[in-house]
């Protein structure tokens, strides 16, 4: 896509909006750069700029009208002319290391890559009963025993993760979470080791049901994905894009 919209002619402007962008600055920093044609679509582009976490590339011509949302963050604010997909090919391109941590209650793995290469994991289970659904001093006692399961769970997938990111702590550029987003947050509070990692931790989270193996090398496709809105003669249409390093 990118090889297309540099070979794309007629009057272009490329727009990179940096991930830390406030959303109330959003609309105003849009509208000056893209000029004539931008009204229809502004709401649409605004809205996909509030929602990114890694901020946004657009690219707004005669010949394509296009919206990116990278996988990684777009780190400075940059306006041209023409269709310059440099920096989003070099942010594309570059390798980089990531750890997966995958979390649901029974289950964990743990995944670092190098790109889309895994170069160490770990997959792990461990017995936590579901929720009792009846009251009375039985109910308590079923409830302590669950969180001693929870914390004993936890503390077994936290000495793994440990185990697999800490020879590699500087190498590391993101860690990104997928599971379930309450287990998820008990686990994060209750494994402090995840904190020398929280200003290289992305936000989004990975759509995952089962922590396995092969869960994993799914996941990093997920990882590596792009969204790209594309307008066509006035409407907007999404798609995904993986990008493979």
């Amino acid at each position: 896509m990118l090889d297309e919209l540099e070979g794309a002619g007629g009057a272009a402007t490329s727009l990179y909006v940096p991930h830390d962008l406030p959303a109330t600055d959003a609309e105003k920093t849009l509208r000056a750069p893209l000029g004539a044609g931008i009204e229809e679509a502004l709401s649409d582009i605004t809205d996909a700029v509030a929602r990114s976490r890694t901020g946004a590339v657009i690219f707004w011509g005669e010949q394509r009208k296009c919206l990116v949302t990278p996988p990684f963050p777009v780190r400075e604010g940059l306006f041209s002319s023409g269709y310059d997909v440099e920096l989003l090919r070099a942010l594309l391109q570059q390798e980089r290391t990531v750890a997966l941590i995958l979390v649901r209650l029974g289950a964990y793995a743990v995944g670092v890559f190098q790109g889309e290469r895994l170069v160490s994991s770990k997959v792990g289970t461990g017995l936590v009963h579901s929720r009792h659904r009846q009251g009375g001093s039985s109910a308590h006692r079923f409830e302590r025993h669950r969180e001693k399961q929870m914390e004993y769970f936890f503390t077994r997938a936290c000495n793994h993760v440990r185990e697999h990111l800490e020879p590699r702590l500087q190498q590391i550029d993101y860690v990104i979470y997928g599971g379930e987003r309450h287990t998820l947050l008990s686990f994060r509070k209750q494994c402090e080791f995840l904190q020398k990692f929280d200003d290289r931790t992305l936000e989004a989270l990975l759509n995952v049901r089962e922590p396995r193996q092969a869960t994993l090398q799914a996941a990093i496709g997920q990882v590596w994905s792009s969204e790209v809105v594309v307008w066509d003669e006035g409407e907007p249409s999404a798609i995904n894009a993986q990008h493979s390093v």
